[in-house]
């Protein structure tokens, strides 16, 4: 099972010639990006947007690159490139989230396959035999999911800890408090789901909720409230009530306590990242590495 950066780097090994699609790459942070990817987990990055802007970045190198000068016409090309089997990953270069997320949701020519689609967010957590990869969801896509999309935002999740090789992570359904009370709805929806788990509705992993931030991830948190529960204090994934809850999370991890983050967009026909322009190169690049382990159905080893 993976469990850190440095492991999820290690089995990209697995994956040498996925190819990384990346929407108008014309910013140096972008290139840099797709520069080492290339180098460091041996994918092949294939370069579309205006030909002019990506030469003037410099250090292309092997890269393909397809001319397609307009915003328009990058994400055109990108999504048939990918919709022929051409490309195992899409990346978001110098093109906003919500440009690229309304083709890829479209339903003619988008990416769509009928699953809802949500951003998984990821960092490392805990020294020595606790350290996992914690997820938390969704932070970017979803606003405020309904009891029907949040099962869908768990599975989609789940999907991902398999993909690092945990058979049943543990999913802790967050709130204030780890009490049910009608005047908080998140907590009803926690022990809807908790029960849908048990029930044999969601599957692949274990759910329990209401749970608060620290009991969802400290065993002595938990401990100190006496909670009996296969989750609390071990939770590998977070699922918000909303997307302030997961996204405030998220980067809370970044600022406050200087973790690096990873991320990827699950649901669609292949993985979508949506790197931000504050992320550094070493989080895009554990992105890369996250999206190419996403294509692990394909993998040959």
């Amino acid at each position: 099972m993976i469990t850190s950066f440095a492991e999820l780097r290690a089995a990209t090994r697995h994956y040498a010639g996925r190819r990384i699609i990346i929407v108008a790459p014309h910013s140096p942070e972008i290139l840099t990006a797709a520069r080492e990817a290339q180098e460091s987990l041996g994918v092949q990055c294939v370069l579309v947007g205006d030909r002019k802007k990506i030469s003037a970045g410099q250090g292309t190198g092997a890269m393909g690159i397809h001319d397609a000068p307009t915003t328009q016409e990058a994400l055109q090309t990108s999504l048939a490139l990918v919709r022929s089997g051409k490309g195992d990953v899409l990346m978001k270069g110098s093109v906003d989230t919500s440009t690229l997320m309304k083709a890829v949701l479209d339903e003619t020519t988008g990416l769509r396959t009928g699953r809802t689609l949500s951003d998984v967010t990821m960092f490392e957590y805990g020294e020595g035999p606790r350290q996992r990869l914690v997820m938390v969801t969704d932070g970017g896509v979803v606003t405020t999911p309904d009891l029907k999309t949040k099962r869908e935002l768990i599975l989609n999740a789940v999907e991902v800890a398999h993909a690092l090789g945990n058979p049943l992570p543990k999913v802790a359904v967050l709130s204030a408090t780890e009490s049910v009370n009608p005047a908080l709805p998140s907590t009803l929806d926690a022990a809807a789901l908790s029960k849908m788990c048990e029930r044999g509705q969601i599957a692949g992993c274990i759910v329990d909720g209401p749970l608060a931030l620290d009991n969802a991830l400290s065993p002595e948190a938990a401990a100190e409230k006496n909670l009996r529960s296969p989750v609390a204090g071990q939770a590998d994934i977070l699922l918000g009530h909303t997307i302030e809850v997961s996204n405030s999370l998220a980067k809370g991890a970044t600022y406050f306590a200087g973790l690096m983050l990873a991320h990827v967009i699950v649901g669609a026909m292949v993985p979508v990242l949506i790197s931000s322009r504050a992320d550094k190169s070493e989080a895009r690049l554990m992105s890369i590495a996250l999206g190419i382990v996403m294509t692990g159905k394909n993998a040959a080893g």
